[in-house]
């Protein structure tokens, strides 16, 4: 298991009957989790006097209702800053538990003593281009949407890595990896982050079920003859994570050699001391 517990502006106080009650910095979110089955207590006063909530439609999707809560604000961690903003989905802009990957790849970069080159790909709003960077590695970002890679680039000004060599690109990813290959570029280190369901700039539909054993056979061929890691998470209720290890192994490991643990993201509840699900991650390293 990989636990995201060295936050201190992002909190998990509480999880009861399918919502999770979070601190982002001084603001307080009541959002619904699939993965809260249980009911507890509500001891915190928190549940009480959230500024915002997100409320799901019997319709479909759902809205904000917001009280004390503004269009943006940013929250830290260690040396990264992240603007948020509650967006459609329940989103704000950031998930906190992938802090516990971040912490992980960084201390592999820092180690390795050279030059590292990273892909970074469905790469949102740059959480872990900014930890690549701030690390000393060289990131390609790779993301569909032109306004979460504008976000990403507003967290790099933020975090004072506005001129850090990051190269940020709008495109489908696994296009924009085929065109990589033919070029004959390599990378020391991919991370992927894909969603089980999406669509490219130009249409291309993305399944995770039936694309990502390709996408990962594909990448393989973009590893460099010095490779440090390959980092796969995914978000895709009801698949485990050993499917995803069982993937990269076959993709990967069979030919480079190399290790792989796959484990479930999770953060810490502070009201129970319990540990939420929050996803899985499948670690690489060339050792």
């Amino acid at each position: 298991m990989f636990i995201a517990d060295r936050w201190k502006e992002y909190e998990l106080l509480d999880a009861s009957e399918g919502e999770r009650l979070e601190r982002w910095g001084k603001y307080i979110l009541i959002r619904p989790d699939p993965q809260v089955i249980w009911r507890a207590d509500k001891t915190s006063s928190g549940w009480k006097r959230a500024d915002g909530i997100y409320r799901r439609s019997r319709e479909g999707g759902g809205s904000w209702v917001k009280r004390d809560l503004p269009e943006t604000w940013v929250i830290s961690y260690k040396n990264l800053s992240f603007q948020l903003r509650p967006m459609g989905f329940k989103h704000t802009g950031l998930f906190p538990e992938q802090a516990a990957n971040w912490d992980w790849f960084s201390e592999l970069i820092r180690a390795a003593g050279r030059p590292v080159s990273v892909l970074n790909l469905f790469a949102y709003t740059g959480g872990a281009t900014l930890a690549a960077a701030a690390a000393g590695a060289t990131v390609c970002h790779v993301d569909a949407s032109r306004g979460m890679v504008r976000q990403a680039k507003e967290n790099a000004a933020l975090s004072s890595l506005a001129a850090a060599p990051v190269r940020y690109i709008v495109d489908d990813c696994i296009k924009f990896v085929e065109r990589e290959i033919r070029r004959g570029s390599r990378y020391d280190a991919i991370i992927m982050d894909p969603p089980s369901y999406g669509r490219g700039p130009g249409g291309e539909v993305w399944k995770l079920e039936g694309c990502i054993d390709r996408l990962v056979g594909l990448c393989a061929g973009l590893i460099s003859d010095k490779p440090l890691f390959f980092l796969i998470n995914s978000y895709t209720t009801g698949l485990s994570p050993l499917t995803m290890k069982y993937i990269l192994d076959l993709r990967l490991t069979a030919g480079l050699g190399g290790r792989s643990v796959a484990g479930e993201l999770a953060l810490p509840v502070s009201a129970t001391g319990g540990l939420l699900p929050c996803g899985a991650s499948v670690r690489w390293t060339a050792e």
